[in-house]
């Protein structure tokens, strides 16, 4: 990109299970698994990761969900629904930054 900006896509299924990844070339190794964590998170939580983050920040109790390694509390997770059903979620890492 003209910015210089890169940045890496991961779907996963209903079941959490990765089945796309999309990789810029340049982007950092540690970007794939962070957008495979948020897509995880907002799938698992139904909630899109920049929102799970703020409440987690406001909320004590959420603190816990830092400690659960397959999480990842930032933006860039957006859960995929049918209607009200959640089919699988997108994340994207690198970029400079979560817009999502």
């Amino acid at each position: 990109h003209a910015d210089g900006k890169t940045a890496v896509a991961a779907v996963v299924d209903r079941g959490g299970n990765l089945v796309a990844v999309q990789r810029e070339d340049n982007v950092g190794p540690h970007n794939t698994l962070a957008a495979q964590r948020k897509a995880f998170t907002a799938l698992s939580t139904k909630t899109p990761t920049r929102l799970l983050s703020e409440r987690a920040r406001t909320n004590p109790e959420a603190v816990n969900l830092n400690t659960l390694d397959e999480l990842l509390l930032l933006g860039g997770g957006v859960p995929l629904k049918v209607g009200d059903q959640v089919i699988g979620a997108i994340g994207v890492a690198g970029a400079g930054g979560a817009e999502v």
